[in-house]
C-alpha cells in the first residue's frame, strides 16, 4: 500500500475514535494548542494532522492528499512524500500560534497537504487530475491564491475570522516550495508552466464571463 493511502487510513481511523468513541481523549491529547505544546504535549503537531472535525473536513482533504500525496509519492517516493507531510503540518501548526493566540485548538491535515501541494506545483504540474478536472498545478496555484486573498481580506478587516485555518494553509504552502525546488531539477520549468496555466485560466474565465454575462 502506498504511504499516502495509509495516511488517509489514519486520518480516518483516529476522526472516526474522536467522533464516536472518545471525543474527551482526543480533544485533551491528541489536538494541537500552544498551550498544550508548552506544557508538554510535544507530540501533537503531529498527532493534530490525523484528527478533523466533521466528515465534510476529513473528505475534503482525504480528496486533496489521495490526488497529490499519491501523485507526489509516485515522483519523489513514500519516505520524502510522509515527510513533507509531517514537516509541512508540524511547522505549519507552531507558526500559526501567533496568528489564532495559544489557547485555540487546531486539528486537521490541511496545512501538511498544502505542502503536498506546493512540491507537486514544482515537481509535476502537468499531472491532469479527473478529480478536479485541470492540471494539479493550476489547482494548487489556485488554491494557494484563494488561501492568501482570505488571508488577506481578514487582516484588512473586510472579512470576518473563520475556524478555517487559512493562515496555516499559506504557511504550508511555503514549507512545501523549497521541497519542491530541492526535488526538482527543472523547478523554474515547472513554476513557469503553472503561471502559464494560471494566465490561460484566467483569460478562459474572463472570455466565458464575457460570453455569458452579456445574456443576463
Amino acid at each position: 500500500m502506498r504511504k499516502a493511502n495509509l495516511l488517509i487510513l489514519l486520518c480516518a481511523a483516529v476522526s472516526l475514535y474522536g467522533w464516536y468513541v472518545d471525543p474527551g481523549f482526543v480533544n485533551a491529547y491528541l489536538a494541537f494548542s500552544g498551550a498544550a505544546f508548552l506544557q508538554g504535549f510535544v507530540w501533537t503537531p503531529l498527532t493534530a494532522l490525523f484528527v478533523h472535525a466533521d466528515l465534510a473536513h476529513l473528505l475534503g482533504n482525504m480528496l486533496f492528499l489521495y490526488v497529490f500525496g499519491n501523485t507526489l509519492e509516485e515522483e519523489v517516493g513514500a519516505g520524502r512524500t510522509v515527510a513533507a507531510f509531517f514537516l509541512g503540518g508540524a511547522v505549519s501548526f507552531l507558526l500559526s500560534v501567533p496568528f489564532y493566540g495559544p489557547e485555540v485548538s487546531m486539528v486537521g491535515a490541511s496545512a501538511a497537504i498544502f505542502t503536498l501541494t506546493a512540491a507537486v506545483m514544482l515537481v509535476k504540474p502537468l499531472r491532469f487530475s479527473w478529480f478536479f478536472l485541470m492540471p494539479l498545478g493550476l489547482v494548487a496555484i489556485l488554491y494557494f491564491l484563494y488561501n492568501s486573498a482570505v488571508v488577506y481580506l481578514m487582516a484588512r478587516g473586510v472579512m470576518e475570522s473563520s475556524h478555517v485555518g487559512y493562515v496555516s494553509h499559506v504557511i504550508g504552502f511555503g514549507v512545501g516550495l523549497p521541497l519542491g525546488v530541492a526535488w526538482s531539477p527543472r523547478w523554474v520549468r515547472n513554476l513557469l508552466i503553472t503561471m502559464a496555466l494560471l494566465a490561460v485560466y484566467v483569460v478562459l474565465v474572463a472570455m466565458l464571463n464575457s460570453i455569458f454575462g452579456g445574456f443576463t
